[in-house]
């Protein structure tokens, strides 16, 4: 390693220095130079030297140079290290370096030299350390042995940031990482023509090569295809690393605020949690958010993650005394140094009972076009604040931190109101745009406005399963008769064995459940009976199985009717299970096809559910879409027809294809021809609920209309295989009696109708129906 000469002048002395005397009888003679004491020798000189006491000077101002760079290495905070590259053994390592790999002094490295830079760190071949080294080999192979002019390649720039677990602090340091190999030579070990498996270097022209060697990524698959046992390396590595650990913490936590996800979910809070109380040493996390009606909710890191404490509310008015409000109007990052002094509030007190001593307050504020709405905190987003066991915990380069965080804290907050509004549930695209807007101006800090449309239009239809209950108790009591039946010939055949008095009570007891079984299935006896069979039978398996090879086979026969995920005799309900999975699945599959095709008549907010059979709500007017029509409306209204009669003809060649279709379908559409308002109630699991006694009328025939029955014949007006409308006036007929005109010249029903009054329901009367047979393409068109 060569060292290069440099000339040092002295621009503030203009005299000319002259070569001292040859010899200075002052000067002691030691053949050991590191006895010298400088001070002395400068002594001897200045007195010795009296013509030439501005060179002296010179020295003495030369050597205090000397000795505060000597000292520098202690303080500087760029790691150094000199590596030779075929080992990965360090040759030289500065203080920096040697306090972050543990090493209490430079001379440890000096002494021992087998201390190898892969060892320091875990899973070297995994890290971004051990990734950059093969580039820096791979840059001398590219040099050296294929000539290829690495100039543009910036090897030299290539930098990583590399996570070292240090043992002086609990949490990892990130360290950016460069290396350099400009002095390295390289020879290949062997006679391997090439060296990478998938790319042929040798076959490509110059600038082939340089095309190919600048694509992203492309030098990095390079580096893992190298075989390094192929490569003698000759010289040092020099690697130079920066502690970054601070940026890249608020790199990483600027990165995971702003990604989509609720600050809330329980995870994204965790590694939130997790990289903000090291950045300022704090032991906890806190947020207050704006819940609007000058309320402010406490969520208190530690407890959000582990138990289910229900956060805690404060109204303003709570907090008017405390630093925590002063932050947010302030709109001013605050550290209070002790709860101790300053806990004044409820919300202080509470936290200090909790141990926190000192709080770094950071507000999330949002900026109003709207001066009337500014006021108080309605432009609060929340609070979010750092806490510390220990007073006087944070300084003036926290809350630098702090406001560089400000904005990406905002956007989470941000996001977390406007998903906790607007992820209740699917919302229709038609009325998705009101709730993005409400979720827009909640997201502002301003206060919430209920979402309502007014003077829309109801369609209502369902297509209901008829009897699917009573089949489903028909499965039920099969099932168990089944089970009961095996698990009394279990029973019957120890008797025959043993002559035991408890198992032939055990036998009449269950005879006797046989015979209740047979009678009547009620809501809770699939429940009750597998509970039974098991507290009063299956607990005699164990013994049953030692009395015989007959009761065996009985108790293994048991066990195989019941080996499924329900632990009971199934075969029955499955059936049911199925039949009515392909009948559900073959509406919604039906309707879905239809209401594609609705939704292009003119976008409209549709409510559908799948149970047993599908019903839906249809809302369309203006308020929704401000293109709404009487068109619009009237066509709607027909293609709902179409729908239903669609549906109609799928169940009709469903059973005349599978006999396991057993059940039939009725299909009912209910008119009103008067609008209705809707709103987004927040307190319900549903997304619209109606506003007025008027609309709740429709709501109550709604739920009740499938179980109406004619007034005059008693029977249900909606029957399988059958279109029924109900409506209530004389207007809203003659609009249907034009459209069942149509649907009888497309060919959907017949062109006899059945019409009556509907028997008064609980608290509605006045309805009437009218019903067609549904008919299949071929049955419309023999009719013609």
């Amino acid at each position: 390693m060569h060292t290069s000469k440099q000339k040092i002048t002295d621009k503030n002395n203009k005299c000319n220095t002259k070569a001292l005397p040859e010899k200075t009888s002052a000067i002691p003679n030691h053949q050991n130079t590191e006895d010298i004491n400088i001070d002395q020798l400068l002594q001897a000189l200045t007195s010795q030297l009296s013509n030439h006491h501005n060179q002296v000077e010179q020295l003495k101002i030369w050597r205090q140079i000397i000795e505060r760079l000597e000292s520098f290495p202690h303080h500087s905070r760029i790691l150094t290290a000199i590596v030779e590259p075929s080992s990965l053994s360090i040759k030289y390592a500065n203080h920096a370096f040697c306090q972050l790999m543990g090493m209490e002094r430079i001379n440890e490295i000096e002494s021992k030299q087998n201390i190898k830079l892969n060892e320091l760190v875990s899973d070297w071949e995994k890290t971004e350390l051990g990734k950059i080294y093969r580039l820096q080999v791979l840059h001398s192979v590219l040099k050296e042995l294929y000539q290829i002019d690495t100039a543009n390649l910036q090897f030299q720039n290539y930098s990583i940031i590399s996570t070292i677990n240090c043992p002086q602090n609990s949490e990892p340091k990130y360290i950016e990482f460069w290396l350099c190999c400009s002095q390295q030579k390289v020879q290949r070990v062997g006679k391997t023509v090439n060296d990478f498996t998938e790319i042929n270097l040798q076959s490509m022209s110059t600038s082939e090569q340089i095309d190919w060697l600048i694509q992203p990524g492309n030098l990095e698959i390079l580096a893992q295809q190298l075989k390094l046992e192929n490569f003698q390396l000759e010289g040092l590595f020099l690697l130079e690393g920066l502690d970054v650990t601070i940026q890249e913490q608020k790199r990483r936590l600027t990165q995971l605020l702003v990604e989509p996800e609720s600050l809330m979910q329980r995870e994204k809070f965790q590694r939130i949690d997790k990289l903000m109380r090291p950045l300022f040493r704090a032991d906890d996390m806190i947020l207050l958010r704006n819940e609007g009606e000058k309320q402010l909710k406490l969520f208190i890191g530690s407890e959000y993650l582990t138990t289910s404490n229900y956060p805690k509310l404060y109204s303003t008015k709570s907090l008017e005394d405390s630093p925590i409000l002063k932050t947010a109007k302030d709109n001013q990052i605050q550290n209070i140094p002790d709860l101790k002094i300053h806990c004044q509030t409820e919300c202080e007190q509470n936290l200090y009972q909790k141990g926190v001593r000192s709080l770094l307050l950071i507000p999330l504020v949002i900026k109003t076009t709207c001066p009337q709405e500014s006021s108080g905190l309605q432009a609060v987003l929340g609070i979010i604040g750092l806490t510390s066991k220990l007073p006087n915990n944070f300084y003036f380069s926290d809350y630098k931190h702090a406001q560089e965080l400000i904005s990406p804290l905002t956007t989470a907050v941000r996001q977390t109101i406007q998903q906790r509004f607007t992820n209740i549930r699917n919302i229709h695209p038609a009325v998705e745009w009101r709730f993005l807007q409400e979720a827009e101006r909640r997201s502002w800090g301003l206060p919430p406005e209920t979402i309502f449309f007014e003077d829309v239009y109801p369609l209502y239809g369902i297509c209901d399963i008829r009897g699917s209950s009573t089949e489903r108790n028909r499965a039920i009591q099969t099932d168990l008769l089944t089970q009961f039946c095996l698990g009394l010939t279990i029973v019957e055949t120890v008797c025959q064995i043993k002559d035991s008095a408890f198992c032939q009570q055990l036998r009449q007891d269950l005879l006797a459940y046989i015979k209740s079984l047979e009678e009547k299935v009620s809501v809770d006896s699939e429940i009750t009976a597998r509970d039974y069979l098991h507290l009063h039978l299956e607990i005699y398996f164990d013994y049953f199985v030692e009395c015989g090879d007959a009761v065996k086979t009985a108790v293994e026969a048991y066990r195989a009717a019941c080996d499924n995920e329900h632990h009971s005799v199934y075969q029955a309900r499955d059936r049911y299970d199925q039949m009515l999975h392909k009948i559900n699945y073959h509406l919604q599959s039906t309707w879905e096809e239809w209401q594609q095709q609705m939704q292009e008549i003119l976008p409209h907010h549709c409510d559908f559910e799948a149970t047993d059979g599908i019903d839906h709500m249809m809302y369309v007017g203006k308020s929704i879409n401000p293109k709404f029509s009487q068109f619009h409306l009237c066509s709607l209204r027909y293609e709902q027809l179409r729908a239903i009669c669609d549906c109609a003809r799928t169940i009709l060649r469903l059973r005349a294809e599978s006999e396991e279709i057993t059940l039939g379908v009725v299909h009912l559409i209910l008119v009103q021809n008067s609008t209705i308002d809707i709103y987004h109630n927040e307190r319900t699991e549903r997304l619209f609920d109606v506003r007025g006694t008027r609309d709740i009328r429709y709501e109550i025939v709604k739920k009740r209309i499938d179980k109406g029955v004619d007034r005059e014949t008693k029977e249900r007006i909606t029957q399988p295989g059958m279109l029924t409308v109900v409506y209530s006036t004389d207007e809203e007929w003659q609009e249907y009696q034009q459209y069942f005109r149509y649907l009888v010249r497309e060919g959907w029903i017949e062109d006899k109708f059945e019409s009556g009054w509907v028997e008064p329901l609980q608290g509605v009367s006045g309805l009437r129906f009218v019903r067609a047979k549904v008919l299949l393409p071929e049955e419309a068109t023999s009719s013609k």
